[in-house]
C-alpha cells in the first residue's frame, strides 16, 4: 500500500491541475446538486421492533386521518392573582385563541379547556391542546408562527401564555460553534506548523470536503428521507477529521523536507507513510459509525453511513488534493523546525540537537513505566467511578433551561395538574379477535386504574369499527422518572394478562413509552455494538501493526477512556458536579443515545490517534531501533502533532456545550472530555508505558498469522527501495532548478 500511495502523492504533486480541477469540480458539482433539490424536512423518526411503535402504526391503520404521530401542542394559560380562568373575560380569551389555531393550515384538532376537562380543580390553570397532521420535525415554519402568534394575542389580554409539546421542535442551532473550532484549529495549526501557509492548507482542504459531503447530503435529503440533524454531525465529524487527516500528511512533508528530501519526493513519502495511516485510520472511523446500524434506529443508520462518507472524502483529500496544494505552496511551506518570517523565522536552527517536549516526555516514561501506567489507569478508573450510577433517558420539556416557553408550559401544568400530566400514556386495546371488545376495553380500563402511580384513566375512546379503543393514562411521577417507567411495563404486564383471557392485545405507546422503548433499544445495542466495531477494528490493527498485544492494548485502553467520559458525564450532569460551570440548569437521566454515540464517535477518533502514534514507533522499530528507544523516536517525530490534533478536536466539541440545547451541551462535553481521557492520558502516557513494558514481545505475531496477513506496509518500508533512485533523480533535478 505505501508503494502505491507514494505513487499517488507524486502523481498529485505533479498533476496538481488536474487534482484541484477534479475536486473543485466536484464540489461545485455537489453544491449545483443541492442548490436544485428539493427543501427537505427533518428524517421521519420510527423504532422497528418496540411496543410503542407497533401501536403509532396500529393507530394509523384503525383510526385514519387522526394523524398518531403528528405534532401536538399545549398552549397553557394561567389567570392573573386573584382571577380564575372560568372568569368571563378570561374565558373568552381562551376561546379566541382556540378559534384562532383551528383555522391553521396544517392543523387537524383544537381541544377546548372548558369542555374537555382542560381546567385544573383551583381553576387557575387552563391548557388547549393542539394536534397536527405531520410530525414536529416536519411542521412548516409559518405553522409554529401562527402557534406563537396566538399565544402573544392572550398575553395581550392580561393571560400567562406558555406553548409546551413538540411542535415547536426544531434542530438546535449551533451558533457559533464551528466558527470558535475553526479558529482554535487555526491558531493550534499556527503554532504546530510555523507558517500561515501551511496551517491553511489543512482548514482549507477540510472545508473543501465537508463543503463536498454536506452538500452531497442536502442534495439526496430528500430522496433518502435524511434530516438536517444528519448534515451537523457529517459537518461536525468530517470537519475534525479533515483537518487532522491534512495535519498529519503535511507535517510529514515538512519532515521529510527536513531531511533533505526535494519536494515531489517529500510529497509522495509523506503521502505514502503518514497517508497510510490514514487510509486505516479513517476506515476505523467508517467502521464505527457505519457500525450504528446495527442499533435498527433508521435515522441513526442514515446519520452514521452520511457521516461515514463525509469521512472517507476526508481520506481521499487528504491522499490527493494535499500533495496538490502543497505543489501550489512550493518553497512557502518550509521544512519542520522553520518557522515563517512572520512569525519570527528565517533563522538557522540553533535549537537542533535539543531534544522536544515528546521525546523528553517519552524518555520519563520509558524510564517509569509501571508508575506511569498506575497512575494513567487508577486516574481515568476513579473518573468512571460515577458511570456506576448511570440512568438512561430522553430528555423532555422539563429538562429544557428555564427561559425556554416549552420549560414554562412544563412548570405550570405539573403545578395546575400534577407532574404526570406531561407524559400521558396512551394505551391501544386492539379487540379486534374478541367476542365483546366493549367488556375489554372495560377490563383494560378498570385493570389500569388497580395499578400504582396511576392518578386519572380516561374512558375507552373506540374507533368507527368498535374494534379498537384508546385509553388516556395520567401517572403520578413525572415522564422520566423511574416511576412512570414501571408503570409503563406494569400496564403491559396487566394487558399480557389480557391477551391470555380475552384474546386482544394492550400495547403502550406516547412519547413517554416512545422514550423508554428508545432507551431499552438503545441499551440492548450497545454490547452488540461494541463487539462488532472493536472485533472489526481489532482485526485491521492486526492487519496494520503486525501485533496481536498493540491493537489488544489499543482496545482496552479505548474502553477504559469511554468509562471515564461517561463517568464525567454522569457526574455533571446527573449528580451535578459543576453544573454552573457547564450552564447545567436541570439534571437528570443521561440521553440514551449518548453512550453509544460516544462509543461510535469516540473511537474512531481514538484510533486514529494510535495509528498515527503508534505507526511511527513500530517505523522506528522495524528500521532496527530497539523498542524503549522506539517509543522514544515515535514521539519525537509525532506527539506533537497528535496533541495539536487532539486540541482541535477537543476545541471543536468544545464549542456546542454553551448550545441552549440540552442534549446538544450533553453531546459536546462528553465527546470532548473523551478525547482529553484518550488522546492526553490514554496514547499519550498508558500506551508508551504498555510499549515500554512489553518491549520486543509488543510485536509479536504467530508465524502462521504473519504468513496469512497481507503485508500493508503502513511505515513505508518498500519505499526505501525507491530512496536511491528518486534521490539521484531529484538532485539533478534541484541542480536543473537552480
Amino acid at each position: 500500500m505505501a508503494t502505491f500511495l507514494y505513487r499517488l502523492g507524486r502523481f498529485s504533486f505533479r498533476k496538481r491541475h488536474v487534482v484541484a480541477l477534479f475536486w473543485v469540480a466536484l464540489l461545485a458539482l455537489a453544491g449545483a446538486g443541492a442548490a436544485g433539490a428539493p427543501a427537505a424536512g427533518n428524517s421521519s423518526f420510527s423504532i422497528p421492533g418496540t411496543e410503542a411503535q407497533k401501536a403509532f402504526d396500529l393507530l394509523d391503520e384503525r383510526f385514519p386521518g387522526a394523524s398518531a404521530d403528528g405534532a401536538t401542542a399545549r398552549v397553557v394559560f394561567k389567570a392573573p392573582d386573584g382571577q380564575k380562568m372560568t372568569d368571563p373575560g378570561n374565558k373568552a380569551a381562551v376561546q379566541d385563541t382556540v378559534d384562532e389555531l383551528s383555522g391553521g393550515a396544517e392543523v387537524t384538532q383544537v381541544t377546548d379547556p372548558y369542555q374537555g376537562g382542560g381546567v385544573s380543580q383551583d381553576g387557575t390553570v387552563a391548557y388547549a391542546s393542539v394536534t397536527y397532521e405531520v410530525p414536529g420535525m416536519e411542521l412548516e415554519e409559518s405553522s409554529r408562527e401562527a402557534l406563537k402568534a396566538a399565544a402573544e394575542d392572550a398575553r395581550d389580554s392580561g393571560l400567562t401564555v406558555e406553548i409546551g409539546g413538540d411542535a415547536l421542535q426544531a434542530v438546535p442551532e449551533t451558533g457559533s460553534a464551528e466558527i470558535i473550532g475553526i479558529g482554535v484549529a487555526a491558531v493550534v495549526l499556527v503554532i504546530t506548523l510555523g507558517s500561515l501557509l501551511a496551517a491553511g492548507l489543512p482548514l482549507l482542504t477540510a472545508i473543501v470536503g465537508v463543503g463536498i459531503g454536506v452538500a452531497t447530503i442536502t442534495a439526496l435529503a430528500s430522496t433518502l428521507d435524511l434530516g438536517s440533524t444528519t448534515s451537523i454531525l457529517a459537518s461536525m465529524i468530517g470537519l475534525a477529521v479533515g483537518i487532522d487527516y491534512a495535519l498529519f500528511v503535511v507535517s510529514r512533508y515538512r519532515a521529510e523536507l527536513a531531511e533533505g528530501r526535494e519536494r515531489e519526493e517529500a510529497a509522495g513519502r509523506a503521502v505514502g507513510t503518514a497517508g497510510s495511516a490514514v487510509v486505516f485510520a479513517g476506515l476505523t472511523v467508517v467502521i464505527a459509525l457505519v457500525g450504528l446500524s446495527v442499533v435498527n434506529i433508521p435515522m441513526l443508520t442514515k446519520m452514521g453511513i452520511a457521516a461515514a462518507g463525509t469521512v472517507a472524502v476526508a481520506v481521499l483529500i487528504a491522499l490527493t488534493l494535499i500533495p496538490a496544494v502543497l505543489g501550489y505552496a512550493g518553497r512557502r511551506v518550509r521544512p519542520a523546525g522553520e518557522k515563517s518570517k512572520l512569525l519570527g523565522g528565517g533563522r538557522a536552527k540553533d535549537k537542533a540537537d535539543k531534544p522536544n517536549m515528546g521525546t523528553r516526555w517519552a524518555s520519563f516514561v520509558v524510564r517509569r513505566p509501571l508508575a506511569v501506567l498506575l497512575l494513567g489507569v487508577v486516574g481515568l478508573g476513579a473518573a468512571a467511578v460515577p458511570a456506576g450510577s448511570l440512568e438512561l433517558g430522553l430528555p423532555d420539556d422539563g429538562s429544557q433551561p428555564t427561559s425556554t416557553t416549552q420549560r414554562r408550559a412544563y412548570d405550570l401544568l405539573s403545578e395546575g395538574f400534577g407532574p404526570g400530566f406531561n407524559g400521558p400514556l396512551v394505551v391501544v386495546v386492539d379487540a379486534q379477535g374478541s367476542d365483546d371488545p366493549q367488556a375489554v376495553f372495560q377490563q383494560a380500563g378498570d385493570e389500569i386504574k388497580a395499578l400504582d402511580n396511576v392518578v386519572n384513566v380516561a374512558p375507552a375512546a373506540p374507533n368507527k369499527a368498535g374494534d379498537t379503543a384508546t385509553i388516556a393514562v395520567i401517572p403520578d411521577a413525572k415522564p422520566s422518572s423511574a416511576a412512570t417507567e414501571d408503570l409503563v411495563h406494569d400496564i403491559r404486564a396487566a394487558g399480557a394478562d389480557i391477551k391470555d383471557g380475552t384474546g386482544a392485545e394492550v400495547l403502550v405507546t406516547g412519547a413517554t413509552a416512545m422514550n423508554i422503548d428508545v432507551s431499552q433499544k438503545l441499551n440492548d445495542a450497545l454490547v452488540p455494538y461494541l463487539v462488532l466495531v472493536v472485533g472489526l477494528a481489532f482485526l485491521l490493527l492486526i492487519v496494520v501493526f503486525r501485533s496481536i498485544l498493540v491493537p489488544l492494548k489499543a482496545a482496552l485502553g479505548f474502553l477504559l477512556s469511554v468509562l471515564a467520559a461517561l463517568g464525567a458525564v454522569v457526574a455533571v450532569y446527573q449528580w451535578g458536579w459543576l453544573s454552573g460551570l457547564m450552564g447545567v440548569e436541570e439534571t437528570g437521566p443521561i440521553m440514551s443515545m449518548m453512550p453509544i454515540f460516544m462509543v461510535g464517535v469516540v473511537f474512531g477518533l481514538a484510533m486514529d490517534y494510535e495509528v498515527f502514534l503508534v505507526t511511527r514507533i513500530r517505523e522506528a522499530h522495524v528500521h532496527g531501533e530497539k523498542p524503549a528507544q522506539a517509543v522514544v523516536t515515535g514521539f519525537r517525530y509525532s506527539a506533537r502533532v497528535v496533541t495539536a490534533a487532539a486540541v482541535i478536536m477537543i476545541a471543536v466539541f468544545s464549542g456546542f456545550i454553551g448550545s441552549s440545547d440540552s442534549m446538544v451541551k450533553m453531546i459536546g462535553f462528553g465527546l470532548a472530555i473523551a478525547v482529553l481521557f484518550d488522546a492526553f492520558v490514554v496514547r499519550m502516557a498508558i500506551v508508551p508505558a504498555v510499549l515500554a513494558l512489553l518491549g520486543a514481545k509488543a510485536w509479536w505475531l504467530p508465524k502462521w498469522m504473519d504468513r496469512a496477513l497481507p503485508n500493508v506496509d503502513v511505515e513505508g518500508e518498500s519505499l526505501a527501495a525507491h530512496a536511491g533512485a528518486a534521490g539521484k533523480d531529484d538532485e539533478d533535478k534541484e541542480l536543473v532548478r537552480a
